[in-house]
Order: C-alpha cells, then structure tokens, then sequence
C-alpha cells in the first residue's frame, strides 16, 4: 500500500488514519445515542422493567456490531452519557482532534458532577481538551479533577477503598492451560499461600516437579477438595500417602471425539468454559473419568415442557453458548428457548436452542412482528430478525468445532398458531428503581462521601494550623 511513500507522506497517511479513526468512533457512538432516544420513546413502559431500554438497545448494537453483550452494553453506556452530558467535548471527538482514550477518561472523571454544573464545564473541557492529547493517563486525570473542582468540588471522583477492588479471575490461557490470580485481602492471601505451601510439601523427594509446578497443582488439589498432592514418582515405595479425600464433589465437563479418546486421533476436545483441550489433556483426564456419549436426538418431539436430560445434553454440547448474535454467555448459565412459543412450537432438538436470560427476555418481550424474531435450522442454524429488518445468523459453537453435532436433526412442521397473551408485559420481571435513578443514587452517595473527606481534610488543616501557630511577640 505505501511501498512508494517516503517518511514524510507515511507520517501524514498515520496522522490522517487516526483522525479518521477517532471520526468514525464519534459517528458510531452518535448513532447509538440516537437509537437510545427513539427506543425510549418507543418503549415507555420498559423503565422498570429487568430488561430495560438499555438492554434492548445493548441487544441491538451486540446483533449489527456481532460484539458481545458486555462491550455492547460499554458502548451504550458511553454513547448516551457523552451525547447527553458533554455534547461540544462529542464535537471535537467528532473532528479527529481527540481519541476514544480521552473521551474515556473524561466521561469517567465527569461523571458525577452535577447535571445542573455540565453544561459549563463541558464548554470548558472542549475549549482546552485538544492541547491534553499528549498526556500521559495520570496527567491527564489530574487535569481533568482540576477542572471538575473548579466548577463542582462535590463532583471530584472518590477513589475506592483498595478493599472493594479485590478480585479473583479464572480465564483461559493457552490449549489446555489458565489464569487464575487476583488481588485479595491480606488475610485470606496469607491463609491461601500456606495452604499452598503445605499441599506441596506433601510429595516426596523424588517428586519430578518444581516447587512453582508443584504449587500450580496444589490449586487444582485444593479446587477439587483434596486434603493433600499426589506425589509423582511414580515409586511403589513413596512414602508420600495421598489421602486426597474429596470435601465437596467437584465435576468439570469436557467433549471430545471417540477417536482422540481412544489414541486413534489427535483431534483436541473441548473443556467447557475453558475452550479447546489438546489431545493428550483428554486421555488423561479419560483415564479416570466417567464417560458419558452424547447422543443424537429421536425425530419425534418430546412431549413436555422442559426437555429431557438426553435432549439437553445433546443441546447444552451443541451450541456451549448463547446463541444470540455476538453474545458468548456459557451455556450452563442460559435458558432452553423454544423457537416458536410453547406450546405452539414443540420440545425437539430442531426447534430449541440456548439464550441467556437477558437475551431470551429481549425476544420473549421485545418480539412479536415488529420486534425480535428468530427462525431455527434442523443443522442448529438460528437466524434472528432484529426490529429494523436486519438480519444475522448464528452457528452453534459446539457445532462448530464437532461437525457430528451439525448433523441435522429431523424438520419440523409449521406451527399452526403463534398467537401470544395480549398481557405478555405483566410477567416480565421488574427492578425496583430505573437504571437512571440507581444512577443518581449511586452518584449522590458519593458526592456525599467527596463532601465528608474534604471537611475532613479542612478540619485537620484548621487543627494543625492551630497547632502550629505561634502569636507574634509584643
């Protein structure tokens, strides 16, 4: 593309890209803006409801953008927050003059100044915003602090207490590996580093790990509720006893191929979850597990409501997700959904699929003709019908990676009637404030707390200042 361009045209094609980039970022916020304010004149009603506005509208940017709920939700947030409370600070966005990083930041350090105050400040902000490009992210914050405190003192953010940041993350890493670390109390830290130190101090001397390994392995004995670690020697005369008496029954889930199973294959499995398991991560856990096939659905539909344990296995494997355009929500977290209602729609493997509960709320109360619809392939296929006409459609992730879970099951005929309840909005489930006013409240205790820690801080100058002060000789 550039291969003719000398350093000068390269530096101005890099600065043009950004700005660009910054333009096209401003212009997708705005439009999602905009469709926050046509759904919520559309969908007065929705204010309390657990799916509210602002999930129907996160459903719709999810399905066009095909982003997960959660960063679909994160845009939403930060469009309707920046084009309601700080319009010329979206200007310049809009111009290329500022990223996406800044809009960020400064959204996060405004947000609890006062909506009476934001006007004003956000003339001030896009006055100045363009010179602070080139701050670094805590130079930037403290700028922006400054001039929350010279419109709004209450408004200057809080810094949370280093206890309520605490965490604790279990995420896939490499095939067959993951991550799990965190920031906890410095008690329970303490109390988990021993336990750790003791179980892997249980093996004997000729144990061929690592001290680090050994540990590692000491969490996975300590997940499973094993009292110590099974030393690996491999010597019938260790004197290292496992007792490993399990205190809970612990159970993890992995698909995999007969074949690779067997040795006959190499194919890798799948740790739900967790994503793919090499191969030979599958032989091992197989050696000692209970195996159990997953079988291919019967043609004729199940009678009753709620589906088999057969047919929800052969479900909960095909699809691992929900299957909602974008959304990757663990399956064991989501709800069967017939496509076509119950009871008009039938309990068969060619007619349901998995939604999280947000998702299966969206269709079930935001459907109808000119809202949410979904059609289902016997092969899982599920397209869905998004309310402007868009179109989008999903393959089931377990499908996806084991193409026997794509074999198509038997068709179904047209369901004679779809006719729904004309009170279908009685049964949602409902908050017991709106989004807005959990917002505001959420806003107004910390202003509060802002207010208490610099009287605070003034009284403790006033008392050292007393202290301090000496009166002058007469």
């Amino acid at each position: 593309m550039f291969e003719a361009a000398g350093p000068a045209d390269l530096v101005d094609a890099m600065t043009s890209a950004a700005r660009c980039e910054s333009r096209a970022a401003a212009e997708r916020l705005a439009a999602v803006a905009s469709l926050y304010r046509v759904r919520k004149s559309m969908y007065v009603e929705a204010g309390l409801w657990r799916t509210d506005v602002f999930e129907a509208v996160a459903a719709e940017v999810s399905a066009a953008q095909n982003i997960s709920r959660w960063r679909a939700g994160s845009q939403v947030r930060m469009a309707v927050s920046l084009y309601e409370r700080l319009p010329q600070v979206a200007e310049v966005f809009y111009r290329g003059d500022i990223d996406q990083r800044m809009v960020q930041l400064t959204l996060s350090r405004t947000e609890t100044v006062d909506d009476a105050i934001i006007a004003e400040l956000d003339a001030a902000l896009a006055r100045r915003i363009v010179k602070w490009m080139r701050f670094s992210k805590d130079k930037l914050r403290d700028r922006l602090d400054q001039w929350v405190a010279k419109f709004d003192p209450a408004g200057v953010r809080v810094p949370p207490a280093a206890k309520d940041n605490r965490y604790f993350d279990v995420t896939p890493d490499v095939p067959g590996m993951a991550f799990a670390g965190g920031v906890l109390t410095a008690r329970d830290a303490a109390a988990l580093d021993q336990r750790l130190e003791a179980m892997a101090d249980t093996v004997c001397a000729n144990d061929p790990r690592t001290w680090n390994q050994r540990r590692a392995d000491a969490a996975g004995a300590l997940g499973r509720g094993e009292a110590t670690l099974a030393c690996q020697c491999g010597g019938d005369d260790c004197p290292a006893v496992a007792l490993r008496e399990s205190a809970a029954k612990v159970v993890i889930h992995i698909l995999a191929e007969q074949a690779t199973v067997e040795g006959r294959s190499d194919d890798p499995g799948y740790l739900s979850g967790f994503g793919v398991l090499p191969a030979e991560e599958v032989r091992a856990a197989a050696r000692t597990a209970k195996l159990v096939p997953v079988s291919q659905p019967g043609t004729e539909p199940e009678t009753g409501y709620k589906p088999s344990a057969k047919l929800r296995d052969y479900l909960r494997w095909r699809d691992l997700t929900c299957r909602f355009p974008g959304c990757d929500a663990p399956v064991e977290g989501c709800d069967v959904d017939h496509t076509t209602p119950w009871p008009f729609g039938v309990t068969h493997a060619s007619g349901t699929k998995h939604y999280c509960r947000t998702h299966h709320l969206i269709k079930t109360f935001y459907g109808g003709p000119s809202g949410w619809r979904d059609a289902q392939s016997p092969d899982g296929t599920v397209v869905v019908i998004a309310p402007t006409g868009h179109v989008y459609s999903t393959e089931a992730h377990g499908a996806g990676l084991f193409p026997k879970l794509a074999e198509p099951t038997a068709p179904l005929p047209p369901p004679t009637s779809t006719q729904e309840p004309s009170d279908k909005s009685a049964m949602m489930p409902r908050r017991k404030r709106t989004r807005e006013q959990d917002r505001r409240a959420r806003i107004e205790r910390e202003r509060r707390q802002r207010i208490e820690l610099d009287a605070e801080e003034e009284r403790q100058r006033q008392a050292w200042l007393a202290e301090t002060y000496e009166p002058p000789p007469f």
